[in-house]
This record gives C-alpha cells, sequence and structure tokens, in this order.
C-alpha cells in the first residue's frame, strides 16, 4: 500500500491519512471509512496492525475516494518525534570524497520542523551560499522498540519513502565548529514524499536504483545496494542508544554527486538576485514497473529558477 496525509484544499487545516489508488485515480480518505480512524499519520502508525488491517479494507471497499485535484498532499509523517540521519553511507559517495568507509554509523539529526512536503517550497535561507541537494531513502517506525535486534529490525518499519536531505554545506563544514546539525536543519530542508509505501509493498530496499536530477541533468545516480549498513543495521545500531516510536524518520544516507564535491563546488542558487529565493523541489517513487504505476508531484512557484528532483525505483 501507498499511505498518505493529506488535508482537503478547502479545509486547509484539517489532516487525514490516506490511501492512493492506482495512477491517476484518487485517494481513499481513512477517516471517512472509518471515523474511529486517527487524523495523522503518526497515530495512524500508533494503532499497529489493526490500522493496517482498516487501511486494507479501505482501499479494497472503492468508497470515500477523493479526486486527486480536490487535496494537498502533505509529507507523510508531520511533528515526529526523531528525523534520525546516516551520515557517509554509501561505498560510492565516500569514494568521491576520498574519505574512509566507516567502520559504525554516522549518526546525526534535523530537527522535526525541517520537514515539508512533496509540493511546498524550499526556502533558500540568506544565512547560506551553499545550499546543496542529497536524495535518500528514507523509513518511518511503525512499533516502539529499544534494543531490537538486527533480523528482526524490518517488523519495526512501517514503510519507505524518499528524502532530500537539503544541506547548507557553509554551515556543516565551515561554521558552528564543524558540527553538521545546523547546516542540515534550516526550516524545509527535509523534503518527504509522497507517499509511504509500506514495507511488505517492497521486495529488497536495498536493490533500488537511486537518482537525482538538477534542471533536468541527472546529477547522483547510484543503487542502496552501495549502501555501507543496510536498513536493519541502522535501526538495531540507534534502538541501542534511544528509544524508537512510531513516526520516527530515518534518513539512510545520498549517494555520490552532490554538488560540494564536483570541480568547481556547485549550488543552487537564484538566477537573478531579483527573483525571491525558492527552490522547486520534486520527488517521486517509482514501484514495479510491471505494476505500471508511478507518481510524479511537481512543485511549483512562479519565483522558483531551478529544480532538484529525485526518485527511486525497481531495477529490472
Amino acid at each position: 500500500m501507498r499511505l498518505v496525509q493529506f488535508c482537503h484544499k478547502v479545509a486547509e487545516g484539517i489532516v487525514r491519512v490516506g490511501v492512493e489508488q492506482d495512477e491517476g485515480q484518487g485517494i481513499v480518505d481513512l477517516k471517512a471509512f472509518d471515523p474511529s480512524m486517527p487524523s495523522t499519520m503518526r497515530e495512524f502508525l500508533e494503532l499497529g496492525p489493526k490500522g493496517m488491517d482498516c487501511a486494507k479494507r479501505a482501499l479494497s471497499s472503492g468508497q470515500n475516494v477523493l479526486p486527486r485535484s480536490d487535496i494537498r498532499l502533505l509529507s507523510p509523517v508531520t511533528n515526529p518525534e526523531k528525523v534520525v540521519c546516516v551520515g557517509m553511507n554509501y561505498k560510492d559517495h565516500c569514494l568521491e570524497q576520498n574519505a574512509p568507509i566507516p567502520k559504525e554509523p554516522i549518526i546525526f539529526s534535523k530537527f522535526p520542523c525541517s520537514i515539508t512536503g512533496p509540493n511546498d517550497d524550499i526556502i533558500l535561507p540568506d544565512e547560506s551560499q551553499e545550499v546543496d541537494w542529497e536524495v535518500e531513502l528514507a523509513f518511518v517506525i511503525g512499533r516502539k522498540g529499544k534494543h531490537i535486534k538486527e533480523e528482526e529490525a524490518l517488523s519495526y518499519i512501517a514503510g519507505f519513502t524518499v528524502a532530500n536531505d537539503v544541506s547548507a554545506r557553509d554551515w556543516q563544514m565551515k561554521r558552528n565548529g564543524k558540527q553538521w546539525l545546523l547546516g542540515k536543519t534550516f526550516d524545509t530542508f527535509c523534503p518527504l514524499g509522497p507517499a509511504l509505501v509500506t514495507t511488505d509493498s517492497l521486495k529488497d530496499v536495498h536493490k533500488l536504483g537511486i537518482r537525482c536530477f538538477v534542471n533536468g541533468a541527472t546529477v547522483q545516480e547510484s543503487n542502496t545496494n552501495q549502501m555501507i549498513f543496510q536498513t536493519e543495521k541502522v535501526v538495531a545500531w540507534v534502538s541501542q542508544f534511544v528509544t524508537l516510536y512510531p513516526g520516527d524518520v530515518f534518513l539512510t544516507g545520498t549517494p555520490p554527486g552532490v554538488g560540494v564535491f564536483r570541480n568547481p563546488p556547485v549550488f543552487l542558487k537564484p538566477i537573478s538576485s531579483e527573483l525571491i529565493p525558492k527552490r522547486i523541489v520534486e520527488i517521486f517513487l517509482l514501484r514495479r514497473k510491471e505494476m505500471s504505476w508511478s507518481v510524479r508531484l511537481m512543485r511549483s512557484d512562479r519565483y522558483a529558477t531551478q529544480s532538484c528532483n529525485g526518485e527511486i525505483f525497481y531495477i529490472d
């Protein structure tokens, strides 16, 4: 299943959880199908199997379907307790910066307020001149756990989605004592979505293509089989230190091709200084090609001057 969080365009403050139908079709409103269902994804995930079973029934019913034109998609999860990130987790990304392969996961975080939806603007802050892109596979925790065993870790993951770990390299690498947090956590620096693809819908998350495009040109292209620490290892590792809760978001690292390690470095900048410095970011997730299913959601802003697009997809 593909779970989404949305609001009605005529009632922007009312959040709902839904299930996507096939390509080009609508969204099933879970609360309209079953009024006992909660309104947010985090609360929905806290229900565990009860919530998932309801979502399956709602999707099969074909009822309470909203046309996409009537809704606005939000991030699949808003206000998680944690946004956990893994640094330097692709072998080919380490090679591009001549860095040694880490022996343990490098963990950092973003503040939850950095999360933004698949159709929202990313705001380029005045405080940074070196804003960079990082397409990433993300996952969301589905049930509470501490000291989780690696062989059981997948059962704690509700599903996967696409993220962009937008990064202000000047603040990450030159300022703030070279601590990564501030450079990673400006408002809107964590686009997420559009959908949370449930774990049981994915055959092998470590055999997925991953790409990023800037202005239509491919800047990152790799495969999730390049991950140094796979998702199960990351869950087990982090859960040694903190309790994981439903809705916690994990970003699993980025492949090579980021702007800062190009020669010369390349960053997202406005074409004209007279334009309001915002960015278009388009992120979409492709399912199996034989299912002929894809989601492609465009950001549109009349002040935007560049585009940064990401995709994660099955390799035939």
